[in-house]
């Protein structure tokens, strides 16, 4: 069975950076669509950052554009998103999702990793 395994969040003061991870089993990243996906309280979901697995090309939601940057390892199997400057509006539940082959909408997601931001 297919597992994400998110980890790296926690609190920050706002300016500050974190990186979380998102470790893969059972799957490989390849030639897949990759997402953190965020979720704040009583805000929609947004894609945060996206990653095109078949050549790399990245995505950013404006709001966090110039600010965060998604990686993967495929060696490692492991998904980045590294986040610098952080504010409070950042404060979410942070998900890796990646797609199944073929397709670009995740399929697969992890648990979620808190990330909050104090001023």
């Amino acid at each position: 069975q297919v597992q994400l395994a998110e980890s790296g969040g926690g609190l920050v003061q706002a300016g500050g950076s974190l990186r979380l991870s998102c470790a893969a089993s059972k799957l490989t990243f390849g030639s897949r669509w990759m997402y953190w996906i965020r979720q704040a309280p009583g805000k929609e979901r947004e894609f945060a950052a996206t990653l095109r697995g078949s050549d790399g090309t990245t995505y950013y939601a404006d709001s966090v554009k110039g600010r965060f940057t998604v990686s993967r390892d495929n060696a490692a199997n492991t998904m980045y998103l590294q986040m610098n400057n952080l504010n409070i509006e950042d404060t979410a539940v942070y998900y890796c999702a990646v797609a199944g082959l073929g397709r670009s909408y995740p399929d697969y997601w992890g648990q979620g990793t808190q990330v909050t931001v104090s001023s």
